[in-house]
């Protein structure tokens, strides 16, 4: 399915996405990647970043931000405090930032919006450190197309102000339940923000993520104009 003819969104699984902006930059959002159950083997070697974003500071959306980010040298988006913890494990390059702020990073507009979830980070002891709040992101593509990387998020109503701030035309929304939203508030999430396409993501990764695309398109087919984008990991949409 042709979404945008000159950009493309890769699937790695559980919520983790790569898109290859029109001009060509290599977005990698929620950086789980090598120890990703639901990541096929031939995307565990990643060739290039340009952009690397993180929502929040667990594992299974952070796991591999440090060793990617020394290996590619992208331009690491996150709130200040991931951002810190990852300068202070080596990473370089980071551009910290903090909700409802924008950045335009080679010619991408990144905003970052609220999630409501937690964000403790994991050391190397196990020792869980405070990682700031759970974010989600709006990116502005440089041909103007933007999308809306939900992050780990229960529905809230100020999604409402994001459909009206940004517009998003495509949305990556969480619908295994249990640490997420349910299909049951993500169609919801689809009524408040209103996009043309929707990509389900954070289900079926573990059992207990027990939401799925068919629920989602189920409760969603009232809403005019609205299309169910169902991904396999190691799908791109081109």
């Amino acid at each position: 399915m042709v979404l945008k003819k000159d950009c493309s969104i890769t699937w790695y699984g559980h919520s983790t996405f790569k898109i290859v902006s029109p001009r060509g930059k290599h977005i990698l959002i929620d950086p789980w990647v090598m120890g990703n159950p639901a990541c096929p083997e031939h995307l565990k070697q990643v060739d290039r970043i340009d952009l690397m974003l993180v929502t929040h500071g667990h594992f299974d959306h952070m796991a591999d931000a440090v060793a990617l980010a020394k290996t590619h040298t992208p331009k690491v988006v996150a709130i200040f405090e991931v951002a810190a913890f990852l300068e202070s494990r080596g990473v370089r390059n980071t551009l910290p930032m903090n909700m409802g702020g924008t950045q335009e990073i080679e010619g991408i507009k990144v905003t970052m919006v609220p999630a409501l979830h937690s964000s403790g980070i994991q050391d190397e002891e196990g020792r869980l450190l405070y990682g700031g709040d759970p974010a989600g992101y709006v990116v502005t593509l440089e041909n103007g197309f933007t999308c809306y990387h939900a992050g780990d998020t229960q529905v809230f109503g100020d999604m409402r102000l994001i459909a009206e701030l940004y517009k998003p035309q495509l949305c990556f929304l969480p619908i295994g339940d249990l640490f997420t939203m349910s299909p049951k508030e993500a169609a919801y999430a689809c009524k408040l923000l209103k996009p043309k396409w929707v990509i389900p993501m954070h289900y079926g990764t573990f059992p207990p993520l027990t939401g799925t695309p068919a629920k989602l398109r189920a409760l969603t087919k009232g809403i005019r104009g609205l299309k169910v984008i169902e991904m396999k990991p190691g799908d791109t949409i081109r």
